[in-house]
């Protein structure tokens, strides 16, 4: 019962049932299964060795026609089961093919009709081995020489051998083409889960960055407050503390939502969040009241949160301003509606090296929401501009 219930997605996934098509055999049971699907072409064989056993040779004759046909299908399985996982190089390929292409009408010139079966063999190795260019050209040249080999030895039925040398050639590159087009596909899937593997990597840092950024400043901030307050105020201190404490639980709850992929911050929230960690910094602060984000997208009001957030963070942590003014505004652009954040400080804008992670992870979510980043210095400070497409509809706030 259980063999009939079993999940077949679940059978599919197992390697031991799939496919290896255009890799080599990983263990003895794959090897089993090639060499009986390329034994089974063997067949043809059969009239050669009965021609041998025959006994119509001469010992001579005879023994060079085994050594012959001994070496003709030692040539063959070398190449045509190497090729079914890691192919020859077109050297050794064209090596073993010559040895293919002339003992097969060696071998049937000189020992009669009952060995025109190899040109069989000839073909499907061209088939299976060759560019298809290449292929296309020395299959039909295998035809026109098994054509001409059959005309000397005086084989009555030549058409049918032809035209089974001709099919089983081209449907051999059409195998190989379908091996090919496995590998390629696999090569495709490998690369597509490493990039995925690394956008999510790159995802995870940006937000761990930004929400711990944020938070550990606002923390180091409150607890440096609290240090100074405890000896003369300790009931503001522990309003301090109490504050840290919030802050940490809050960030731990972001991280954790970060982690599982769920986090997208509320423009709103931040806002007021941006008013107590100006104030906790000592920056005097002009924060707009709650705007009305009636109609604009959730990733761009999220893209817009990370925005103030990363920008409150360098003020904190980097310019030395004491003032910050924040606003936010609809406006008519060439490129449409927007949503323009501007967080501007009357600070030196941090050591001025260069954009760092965080404005380059900004870049990265406001392109994705189809917004632009602009930051720089300005005449009396620092000003960070980040712009997301929104209904235009009037003013949403400004400083206040």
């Amino acid at each position: 019962m259980s063999a009939m219930t079993e999940d077949p997605q679940a059978c599919e996934t197992r390697p031991e049932l799939q496919v290896r098509i255009g890799q080599g055999p990983a263990n003895r049971r794959e090897v089993m299964v090639k060499m009986l699907w390329i034994g089974v072409w063997l067949i043809f064989l059969s009239s050669p060795i009965q021609d041998l056993a025959s006994g119509r040779h001469t010992l001579g004759a005879t023994v060079a026609g085994a050594l012959g046909l001994t070496a003709f299908v030692v040539a063959y399985l070398t190449l045509v089961f190497r090729n079914m996982g890691r192919p020859f190089t077109p050297r050794i390929v064209i090596s073993l093919l010559s040895v293919l292409g002339v003992l097969a009408p060696v071998l049937a010139y000189s020992l009669g009709g009952a060995w025109i079966g190899l040109f069989v063999y000839l073909s499907v190795a061209c088939g299976a081995t060759l560019p298809v260019r290449a292929a296309c050209w020395a299959i039909p040249a295998t035809a026109v020489v098994m054509f001409l080999v059959g005309l000397h030895v005086g084989l009555s039925r030549w058409d049918d051998s032809l035209l089974l040398v001709v099919l089983i050639g081209f449907a051999m590159v059409g195998v190989g083409q379908l091996v090919r087009t496995t590998v390629e596909l696999r090569r495709a899937r490998a690369t597509v889960a490493h990039l995925a593997a690394n956008e999510e990597r790159l995802r995870l840092a940006r937000d761990l960055h930004d929400l711990l950024g944020h938070s550990l400043s606002l923390i180091t901030l409150k607890s440096e407050l609290a240090g100074r307050m405890l000896p003369d105020h300790p009931d503001k201190a522990a309003q301090q503390i109490a504050d840290i404490e919030q802050v940490s639980r809050q960030a731990l709850v972001d991280v954790r939502e970060a982690v599982t992929g769920y986090r997208r911050p509320r423009l709103n929230a931040e806002l007021a969040g941006t008013q107590v960690a100006l104030t906790a910094a000592g920056v005097t602060a002009e924060v707009p009241a709650e705007p009305d984000l009636t109609g604009v997208p959730e990733e761009a009001e999220s893209a817009l949160a990370w925005a103030l957030r990363e920008a409150v963070t360098n003020v904190v942590r980097h310019s030395g301003a004491d003032k910050c003014l924040v606003q936010l505004t609809h406006r008519q652009t060439l490129d449409g509606p927007m949503l323009e954040l501007s967080v501007e400080d009357n600070g030196s804008g941090g050591s001025g090296n260069g954009p760092g992670n965080g404005l380059t992870g900004l870049t990265e979510r406001l392109e994705k929401a189809g917004g632009t980043l602009e930051a720089g210095r300005i005449k009396h400070g620092f000003r960070l501009v980040a712009r997301v497409p929104a209904p235009l509809s009037g003013d949403v706030g400004s400083g206040a």
